[in-house]
């Protein structure tokens, strides 16, 4: 690859350790017809294609103090 562009490169030093033991093959997207959604370039996030921020259905609450107690074996003993 003679002059890559940004995401050639980007790939193409990721990919420098692997050297030697595989072959690289560009296919024009049109002839690539059975890509799947990981080799597609990703939508930018903009006003008009937020990212998806999911809201918690529970209140968040914050955690004032944690007390920690020592559970000994008689208790599972009982508990069976």
């Amino acid at each position: 690859m003679k002059n890559p562009n940004r995401h050639m490169l980007k790939w193409k030093i990721a990919i420098q350790e692997y050297r030697g033991n595989m072959t690289i093959v560009h296919k024009a997207g049109n002839i690539h017809k059975n890509a799947d959604g990981l080799s597609r370039w990703g939508l930018p996030n903009t006003p008009d294609n937020p990212a998806y921020v999911p809201k918690s259905a529970e209140p968040q609450i914050p955690i004032e103090g944690i007390n920690i107690t020592d559970v000994g074996t008689e208790f599972f003993e009982e508990a069976r």
